[in-house]
């Protein structure tokens, strides 16, 4: 691994539907911190496209082509850094809760979110499928793993990461808060370090969504 690579985490406040301004905004702090900052790598939240929960905003079919355009958009803005984004993919199968790590003007890698919450405020096997396989690259030398959100919560995506050598797990989220929540995922984030013998790069919302507040990690 080189001596420096610069891990940015960009918790920001993404507004649920607003994909033209969320894209903007993502385009705007990834290059603040590549340029101004010297970030190697810029992280945001699960969703940051579409904000979250996107609920019905996913069933429309107007959906997949403005978010083709939006993650175009990043492309093109040829960002001098690796950025890690949240958005929803649609395939032929369904929809994917998913993220994009992004180099330049490419899309280098993908992975879609394993275990899909579905108690208390979480609604998400309505709208996603589950993805089934990990997403771990080579990045300045290191072997990054990448996961979203309730995939930290469950085990097999951390063994996943520790099975195919990562160096590094990178998790993005849009995780509300309540009461103890901070220590909760304080004693998760240890426990998954300790089982994978690795750092984990942790990534979530701020702001509020209806009844939803989120408080960064």
């Amino acid at each position: 691994m080189t001596t420096r690579f610069k891990i940015i985490m960009a918790q920001l406040d993404f507004l649920v539907g607003d994909i033209d301004g969320n894209t903007d905004k993502i385009i705007r702090v990834a290059r603040r911190a590549s340029e101004e900052l010297g970030a190697d790598m810029v992280v945001f939240p699960e969703l940051a496209i579409t904000g979250y929960p996107p609920e019905d905003l996913l069933l429309r079919p107007s959906l997949k082509p403005r978010i083709t355009k939006a993650l175009d958009r990043i492309c093109v803005a040829d960002i001098d850094a690796y950025l890690v984004v949240g958005y929803p993919e649609t395939t032929a199968e369904g929809v994917y809760n998913a993220l994009a790590v992004l180099r330049g003007s490419k899309v280098i890698a993908g992975y879609r979110k394993q275990c899909l919450p579905n108690y208390q405020v979480f609604d998400e096997r309505r709208y996603f499928r589950a993805g089934s396989q990990p997403c771990v690259i080579d990045i300045a030398g290191a072997r990054m793993a990448f996961t979203v959100c309730e995939d930290l919560w469950e085990p097999e995506p951390a063994r996943q990461a520790k099975e195919a050598g990562a160096h590094l797990l990178v998790n993005i989220n849009a995780s509300p808060f309540h009461m103890r929540k901070l220590q909760e995922r304080q004693e998760l984030l240890q426990q998954r370090s300790r089982e994978g013998g690795f750092p984990v790069v942790y990534v979530n919302l701020v702001g509020g969504q209806d009844e939803l507040v989120f408080d960064g990690g």
